[in-house]
């Protein structure tokens, strides 16, 4: 997986930056298939907003998530974007269908 961590108004430390990818990382564990990751932190008076984009194989995942510390919202928005990769990999296994002639034919 590919991670890029960039920030707007913020220079972004080698703490946060091992933070941030150290919680990006559980996105790997759930699903093994993700193409890159696109972290942007940034601050606006005092409020410290964390977003991610996601690339899956079909489909972009944007979350986003806010709090009065960096730290809260990378936090918050690890939390966020684990539960949206989780939904969207148990979308791809219900999904599976079975072909037609295997299928059984409803008793009337």
């Amino acid at each position: 997986m590919n991670l890029s961590i960039s920030g707007r108004h913020l220079e972004i430390t080698p703490a946060i930056r091992e933070y941030a990818s150290s919680k990006m990382a559980r996105i790997g564990r759930h699903f093994d298939n993700v193409i890159d990751a696109q972290v942007m932190l940034s601050i606006e008076k005092l409020q410290h907003t964390a977003e991610v984009t996601v690339r899956l194989p079909g489909k972009d995942i944007h979350c986003g998530a806010s709090d009065e510390n960096l730290y809260a919202s990378i936090d918050l928005l690890a939390d966020k974007i684990d539960r949206q990769v989780i939904k969207y990999k148990s979308k791809l296994q219900n999904h599976a269908h079975e072909p037609m002639k295997r299928q059984e034919v409803p008793a009337e």
